[in-house]
């Protein structure tokens, strides 16, 4: 797979997108918090992927975390553009209020409740952190490959991933709340801990 997709045989890269399509935008939703952003840098990663296969080394394992990786760097650039989008909204005339006349169903909004409180909760960490965490807890990287998606040492991503898990405890902590009716989990970092139901359209 790896020397057909360095030489840019276009079926196996199809195979490729096939197999890893929903784990790449699984990991920009996670990092970004939006569903449309995340299918953009699906598709950016993949046309990225494309343009630098010839990167790609003839040995090795799965091509996962080469993709993660640029995902990864995708969604650092798209939470700077979106950064950007928000200082220059906040210094506008804001519009009238209007009425939400597009109801989402039960299942769409438990899953963008879950997904906001994910997204809250990451961003109480720092951006190291939030990848580290995303590729190896939900991505199911393991130290080695995620040491090679990032570009860093093994050691880092354990140190990073030690730090990231150690704080979440702490904000679910301070987070607690009493429970909610039939048990619902409702403190933002302990949902972080829990898999997100993400579609991919």
């Amino acid at each position: 797979m790896r020397r057909r997709v360095r030489e840019g045989d276009r079926e196996a890269f199809a195979q490729l997108y096939e197999e890893y399509a929903r784990a790449v935008y699984n990991h920009a939703l996670r990092l970004t918090g939006d569903w449309s952003t995340a299918e953009e840098i699906m598709s950016d990663t993949f046309l990225a992927a494309w343009r630098t296969r010839t990167r790609v080394h003839e040995d090795g394992g799965s091509l996962l975390p080469w993709l993660l990786g640029i995902a990864t760097h995708k969604a650092d650039n798209a939470r700077r553009a979106q950064r950007r989008r928000r200082l220059f909204l906040a210094r506008q005339p804001q519009p009238p209020e209007q009425e939400d006349f597009a109801p989402r169903t039960i299942g769409r909004i438990d899953d963008a409740r879950r997904l906001l409180a994910v997204h809250a909760a990451l961003g109480r960490l720092r951006r190291q952190e939030q990848e580290v965490l995303a590729l190896c807890v939900w991505s199911g990287l393991d130290y080695r490959q995620t040491a090679e998606a990032l570009g860093i040492a093994v050691g880092t991503v354990r140190s990073r991933l030690s730090r990231a898990r150690k704080k979440l405890a702490r904000f679910a902590e301070e987070d607690r709340e009493p429970p909610a009716a039939r048990g619902e989990m409702t403190s933002a970092a302990a949902i972080a801990a829990l898999p997100v139901r993400e579609e991919l359209t």
